[in-house]
């Protein structure tokens, strides 16, 4: 396809966020579009308040906020607004498309992502959706009837979409985690580390992990006694109370977001993650041995629906939410002294791994869009 035609240009919306998990796989896609066809505009759109407000500018992309938000599961009183703010964001969405004039419009999830989609669907426009964990979310299957084209993350989403627009892509992750050229002991130098001790990652997704962090904050003497360094990324709840628990404690590097996860990733030997479909994806790409802690509260409980697609051929393990206490380090310890498991793990999660999804996705959306 040319994008050379006088005075054609092709314009693409980006919708969704919310967490990194969304935000994350939006960049690499924007990205491998602008590879593929340089002259094509993107404009972001995305949900005020939210994250994706801070982090898209920043790298460097167009973004529109809309008044959206997502249903309320646990306090339904909290959902007297929602209808309000679901026709504010319809005529906001109608106002950016008049404005940008799109030709296609490419949802991530997150709380815009089903409004723009939905409006484009109305005007014939094509649509495009990508579903990243292994239980579609309730908006996806809505949206997916009337997409242009389906992309998962997994196999065997049929049971959720219509089988003639599903198209297997896995997850787009960001470039960095896997173009980069550490070595371990280059990689650890980054967080003040040595490469003469075992070294645990321990990641919450962008939003942090509570049940975790609590566990790892009880036993940092324990991790030392072990000769175990530790790569914390806490997230930005309660960060001053980790802060305090690591000081003073030289085998631990511990910050509320690590922006050079393509470091964390080679310094670990192992890692400690939620089971959002980007860290699946990252981890399954890097090929780190893995414990698994879902977040019991997502929605469909995907998260422990993707972590089990792993677990159930060998290549990860899982400890659930409300056995993390009792369960989570003496799983990890008996995992470190274990050479032939890690190796086990570290070779059949590579398995899971699409190292051309960004690719896949942004080439089969400008095949099927006409500026």
């Amino acid at each position: 396809m040319s994008l050379n035609q006088p005075n054609q240009q092709l314009r693409i919306i980006i919708a969704g966020g919310g967490t990194g998990g969304h935000i994350f796989p939006a960049f690499a896609v924007a990205q491998a579009i602008q590879e593929l066809a340089p002259e094509a505009a993107i404009l972001f759109v995305g949900a005020l308040g939210k994250m994706e407000m801070e982090k898209i500018p920043k790298a460097g992309y167009a973004i529109k906020g809309i008044t959206i938000a997502g249903f309320n599961r646990s306090n339904y009183f909290k959902n007297i607004s929602l209808p309000w703010k679901l026709l504010k964001s319809y005529f906001q969405v109608k106002a950016i498309f008049k404005k940008f004039k799109p030709n296609a419009a490419f949802g991530v999830g997150g709380y815009s992502s089903f409004p723009v989609l939905k409006y484009a669907q109305t005007k014939g426009i094509p649509t495009f959706l990508h579903e990243s964990n292994a239980f579609a979310g309730k908006a996806n299957i809505w949206l997916g009837k009337n997409a242009t084209q389906v992309f998962t993350g997994t196999k065997g989403m049929e049971q959720f979409f219509p089988a003639a627009k599903v198209l297997v892509t896995g997850n787009p992750i960001r470039k960095n985690i896997i173009q980069h050229s550490y070595t371990k002991a280059s990689a650890l130098k980054e967080f003040g580390l040595v490469d003469t001790m075992k070294t645990v990652l321990i990641v919450g997704g962008s939003l942090g992990a509570n049940s975790i962090n609590q566990v790892i904050k009880n036993n940092v003497v324990n991790f030392f006694e072990k000769n175990i360094q530790l790569i914390w990324q806490t997230g930005s709840s309660d960060v001053s109370t980790f802060y305090r628990a690591a000081e003073g404690f030289s085998n631990v590097f511990v910050n509320s977001f690590i922006d050079n996860m393509s470091a964390a990733y080679a310094a670990a030997d192992m890692v400690i993650s939620r089971s959002g479909a980007m860290a699946v994806a990252e981890i399954s790409t890097t090929g780190k041995a893995c414990i698994f802690v879902p977040y019991p509260f997502a929605a469909e409980d995907h998260q422990t629906f993707n972590a089990l697609a792993l677990v159930h051929q060998q290549a990860a393990l899982m400890v659930t939410d409300k056995e993390v206490n009792e369960k989570l380090l003496p799983t990890l310890f008996s995992a470190l002294n274990n050479e032939d498991l890690i190796k086990n793990m570290e070779n059949k999660v590579k398995t899971f791994a699409f190292l051309e999804a960004d690719k896949t996705i942004a080439a089969e959306i400008l095949k099927n869009s006409r500026p």
